[in-house]
């Protein structure tokens, strides 16, 4: 054997190993590569699950607002309707033809005053010079004030042991404390 043979021998031997490291290499990175694909699918489908849970949770929250508000503006409605309800019934009591208002005023004095009440007019009250007159007021013994007070129709009643406000508007306003909900239900379901 000689020199070159040697030399040969050797160089083949180096390139057969050369070939195995760079095979070996190219397994290594196959499989790196790999690895690093497989790793890399389920952080996408990770991220697309935590993606698609954010999104539901978003829309959901934004439905929920949704659907307050609507609800808020439901009631802020309803609310205007019943309020437009007991203006109209208080614009009613205020423009009641004399007859019967006197006939009205005449029966809240008899439940609502005591024996010797001062009797204060609302300043929008067209008859109280008549109502003075009623029958009630000398039966109760009561006395007129001189002044009017306030609007809304109907009387304060100042009495010894309390006051009362009984103008159309209290009135109307104890009435709307009392029955709200039920007129509600029968409006509006």
């Amino acid at each position: 054997m000689g020199k070159e043979d040697i030399i040969a021998r050797i160089l083949s031997d180096a390139e057969r190993e050369a070939q195995a490291i760079v095979e070996e290499a190219q397994r290594e990175a196959e499989s790196r590569v790999a690895e690093a694909n497989a790793a890399a699918e389920k952080l996408k489908a990770e991220t697309e699950e935590e993606i698609a849970a954010r999104a539901k949770r978003i829309s959901e929250g934004k439905a929920a607002v949704a659907r307050l508000d609507s609800a808020k503006i439901l009631l802020a409605e309803k609310r205007r309707v019943i309020d437009e309800i007991y203006a109209r019934a208080l614009q009613s009591l205020l423009s009641l033809g004399e007859h019967e208002s006197l006939a009205l005023v005449g029966r809240l004095l008899k439940e609502y005053a005591e024996e010797e009440d001062e009797v204060v007019f609302a300043a929008d009250y067209p008859f109280a010079e008549k109502a003075a007159c009623l029958p009630v007021v000398a039966e109760k013994k009561l006395r007129i004030g001189k002044t009017r007070a306030g609007t809304g129709g109907g009387f304060l009643l100042r009495g010894r042991v309390c006051d009362k406000d009984v103008t159309f508007r209290a009135l109307l306003a104890l009435d709307r404390a009392e029955n709200e909900p039920a007129l509600a239900a029968k409006l509006f379901g």
